[in-house]
């Protein structure tokens, strides 16, 4: 489970980001990794209780956990290392196009959701048509109580066109969605709620409520 002191290495790092100071830290850097792995392992298998593709995909749980180390090289920031855990679950990996499932661990800002950000032009292109094609089904998947509970702010667009894309009219009653550049949601935790015990399973929980998105996008990805 995460503990606190995963969050406060995660604290120190953000304050101390440097190659130095993780040198001088790497057995705190171990056991927070240790941590969050542990985490992704038990929710792969929460998971796979109510998704099928995931049940059935040979995921190495250490390969949905992002690397540490930024990619500074075309970067201004040149801060070596992210100062968050990131996991991201879906079938085919985290490369792959599907949309999944996603714990973002970091003190004063962990959330987790699921969805699609920011999809390459052909992925998003076939999710519009989906959308399109079935705005009521969307629209039932959005207004669930449940659903709703989870995510007040709904889907969200990581970025969006300022008129509709091309081949669609602004009479689309879908059309607000249309214009989204990806799908997705997020359930935000405090720092208190993450080192809980029960931690694992709420986030089981939101990934449960999420799953008919998730689904809903991936079903447009069959198209392709």
């Amino acid at each position: 489970m995460i503990t606190d002191a995963t969050l406060v290495f995660l604290r120190d790092l953000k304050a101390n980001n440097d190659r130095l100071w993780f040198g001088e830290h790497k057995a705190e850097y171990q056991q927070a990794y240790s941590d969050m792995l542990e985490t992704v392992i038990q929710l792969l298998a929460g998971i796979s209780a109510f998704d099928k593709d995931i049940a059935t995909s040979p995921l190495d749980p250490k390969s949905c956990i992002m690397r540490i180390n930024r990619d500074i090289r075309f970067s201004r920031e040149k801060s070596p290392y992210k100062t968050n855990f990131f996991a991201f679950m879906n079938k085919g990996g985290r490369k792959s196009p599907w949309g999944g499932y996603y714990l973002h661990l970091e003190p004063g800002g962990s959330f987790a959701g699921g969805g699609i950000y920011m999809p390459e032009a052909a992925v998003l292109e076939q999710t519009r048509r989906e959308i399109d094609a079935h705005f009521g089904e969307w629209q039932a998947i959005l207004a669930d109580k449940v659903f709703s509970a989870h995510f007040p702010e709904g889907v969200l667009p990581s970025g969006k066109l300022v008129r509709p894309p091309k081949g669609y009219e602004s009479a689309n009653p879908a059309v607000e969605y249309l214009k989204f550049k990806g799908y997705y949601t997020q359930r935000f935790f405090a720092d208190h709620e993450v080192t809980e015990p029960g931690f694992v399973t709420e986030v089981a929980n939101v990934f449960r409520t999420v799953s008919p998105l998730v689904h809903f996008l991936n079903r447009a990805l069959l198209l392709m």
